[in-house]
């Protein structure tokens, strides 16, 4: 059966990851993300028809949300320091996804501790918590084009930047690799998170 709210909340979540990297890179010398009209929640200038829309409509009939959205694209040579930028520009999106994940968090704490049994509200929050550290954890897998990738290879030598531009180019083969193998591995790591985040155990 398909449920709207997963969907929902996946969408905004992936939007708002996106316009983190965005601003990291407007602030650390870049103006093409903001240029090109992404420093904005508006869903329209974020959405890809495929990640955003039909990627998770499939994934939650079958019992999990996941897609993304359009990504944030920037001008590495605009940057003040290019090594540093392009760090904190990939970390800059599982960082605003665990940094909402905490805020709910902390709301749910504060809310748990009054209600005797989950409110509606407390499983929205416990969605927006659990979807972004999913986001969070999964963007940190060190495979491009996924934000972990980009936070290992900014410590390679220049010289390996041949390395880099050839691994990016199989980057739909490595997500794929990503979301059906390595994910098996990482997964356990969610609820242990959303435990230590919401004091609540998933099981």
């Amino acid at each position: 059966m398909l449920t709207i709210l997963p969907i929902v909340i996946l969408i905004f979540s992936v939007i708002f990851h996106e316009v983190s990297h965005g601003f990291m890179a407007d602030l650390l010398g870049d103006p093409t993300p903001r240029l090109q009209g992404r420093l904005t929640l508006n869903p329209i200038k974020h959405i890809d028809p495929i990640g955003s829309i039909i990627v998770p409509i499939i994934t939650s009939l079958a019992g999990f949300t996941f897609g993304w959205a359009k990504p944030v694209i920037y001008n590495p040579y605009n940057l003040k320091n290019r090594r540093q930028g392009e760090f904190l520009i990939a970390a800059a999106g599982p960082a605003a996804n665990l940094a909402i994940a905490i805020i709910f968090s902390l709301v749910i704490r504060l809310t748990a501790s009054g209600a005797a049994i989950m409110t509606p509200f407390l499983e929205v929050a416990s969605y927006i918590v659990l979807i972004n550290i999913v986001l969070a954890v999964f963007n940190l897998i060190p495979l491009p084009p996924l934000d972990g990738s980009k936070l290992f290879l900014a410590f390679l030598p220049t010289q390996y930047g041949r390395l880099r531009f050839t691994l990016e180019r199989f980057g739909p083969i490595f997500v794929l690799l990503a979301v059906f193998f390595l994910w098996q591995i990482v997964s356990p790591v969610v609820p242990w998170v959303f435990q230590i985040f919401t004091g609540v155990n998933l099981f």
